[in-house]
């Protein structure tokens, strides 16, 4: 048998078929790729469609200047579309927005917040982008300009805005140098953060900051003698001796010789989305370790850790947040000394954290719960002791896995700030916003400020889902 055609040359290759490529692919496979599908495609199509059709004359008429009130706006918007149209007053935005960003805190010190919010996310870069110098770099760089931006707009080109300038620069410098030098501020940064939103004397967190040098002397001389638990209960309890009864003193000798202080904002004085950060950012950094140790003492071997952890997390998870928010306001203070003046803001953040906390410890144990046995078999083989198998190999694999949940839980929190308007705290929310709507120039105004805050809650939630998936597509190295 004789092979009467071979080919010989290697065909030029072509573009695709029209229809299996592109939007015309991605919409055949995903809107119209059967009956029910195209059927379901029509009807979203046909609904968004009403919606646009609905919302848009009222968008499209919105006033975003000239106008003081609410009556003003509708004058306008009748002068230009006709006495029956209606549109969106976004100029109440424009006029109140200071409220809806900094609450009532004094215009003359906006700057400390400001600071504040552009130091952290440069305290966030080395946790976020560990080991991406340009990533880091050009956070620090976008945030420092924007920061300075605002700092312009809020207060002028001051004295503030040339120190801004001068150390958003040198933090830039170095994150693009030496990126770990950064971790100093990450360490620092809460303490920062409460002297510059507070205010009163430097050396209150200086002293505080003073109480976890305690903490670890205590531990590197008890540690080795009687073991990590003993040690790190130990230092516990002398950090908290020095907290209670040494750092007032000390704080107050410092202040007498070397007078150093801001002027002090009550935390009346908080609101909007300044006080959302402040609970939020707060109780999302300190509940994530805590719930890493109740979801490891939930699944200890020591009857007594277990029945502990398993009691707390049940419990907490079993009651409302907004009973543990009443419990912060009215309840907590009666269990305090005589004369004790216990912060507001202070105790809704140890309500929300332990709430917050109890919800990551089952999240981080089924992280655990996933990993093979034999990954804890791996690390007795190596002869590790039971916090490094879980520093250098349990743990990290168990928070890969947690990742969604965690970040879910994150979200959740951050949106549940809006529950402290319960108890007197002006949120942007509900609290700000009924504070608007009460003024006489603003009655009859609705949609304009529950968007405008929605929009924002938005954008937050949706980076950190976004990083959720950067973070998960950099951890992911098991092999399809």
């Amino acid at each position: 048998m004789s092979v009467s055609y071979i080919r010989k040359d290697i065909l030029a290759p072509q573009a695709p078929p029209v229809s299996q490529s592109g939007v015309i692919r991605w919409v055949r496979e995903n809107l119209l790729s059967g009956p029910f599908n195209t059927i379901l495609t029509l009807l979203a199509i046909l609904a968004l469609y009403q919606l646009v059709a609905l919302s848009w004359p009222w968008l499209s008429n919105g006033v975003w200047s000239g106008a003081n009130s609410m009556a003003d706006c509708r004058a306008i918007v009748a002068a230009n579309s006709g006495p029956d149209a209606t549109g969106a007053c976004w100029a109440m935005i424009r006029e109140r927005w200071p409220q809806f960003i900094f609450g009532f805190y004094p215009p003359s010190l906006w700057w400390r917040p400001i600071l504040t919010f552009g130091l952290l996310f440069v305290a966030l870069a080395p946790v976020l982008y560990a080991d991406n110098k340009r990533a880091m770099s050009t956070l620090c760089g976008v945030v420092g300009l924007l920061m300075v931006l605002c700092l312009i707009g809020a207060d002028g080109f001051s004295s503030h805005t040339a120190v801004a300038v001068a150390l958003m620069v040198a933090l830039t410098a170095i994150a693009a140098t030496k990126p770990r030098l950064l971790l100093i501020l990450t360490l620092l940064f809460p303490f920062t953060a409460l002297w510059l939103l507070w205010g009163g004397s430097v050396w209150g967190p200086i002293v505080a900051l003073l109480g976890f040098l305690v903490m670890a002397m205590v531990y590197s001389l008890v540690a080795p003698k009687l073991g990590t638990v003993m040690g790190a209960s130990t230092g516990f309890i002398a950090a908290c001796l020095w907290w209670l009864f040494l750092q007032p003193y000390v704080s107050e000798a410092w202040q007498a010789l070397l007078p150093l202080e801001l002027i002090y904002v009550s935390s009346d004085k908080f609101g909007g989305f300044l006080l959302a950060f402040v609970i939020g950012v707060s109780a999302i950094s300190i509940s994530l370790p805590l719930g890493i140790l109740l979801a490891l003492g939930r699944r200890s071997d020591m009857f007594l850790v277990k029945t502990l952890s398993v009691g707390f997390i049940e419990f907490v998870r079993g009651v409302p947040l907004i009973t543990m928010l009443f419990t912060a306001s009215l309840l907590l203070q009666y269990f305090l000394p005589p004369q004790t003046n216990f912060d507001l803001i202070l105790r809704v953040v140890i309500l929300v954290t332990i709430f917050s906390a109890a919800y990551n410890a089952e999240v981080v144990r089924g992280g655990l719960a996933a990993l093979p046995r034999g990954q804890y078999e791996a690390a007795d083989a190596l002869g590790l002791d039971y916090w490094q198998a879980q520093r250098l190999i349990i743990m990290p694999q168990a928070l890969k896995i947690a990742i969604p949940g965690i970040v879910s839980t994150f979200i959740g929190l951050f949106k549940d700030t809006t529950l402290v308007s319960f108890v007197g705290l002006a949120d942007p929310l509900r609290g700000i916003t009924t504070i608007v709507r009460a003024d006489i120039n603003w009655k009859g105004i609705y949609w304009e400020p529950y968007i405008f805050v929605g929009a924002i809650f938005f954008i937050v939630c949706f980076g950190m889902s976004r990083y959720s998936m950067y973070l998960e597509n950099k951890l992911k190295t098991d092999h399809r």
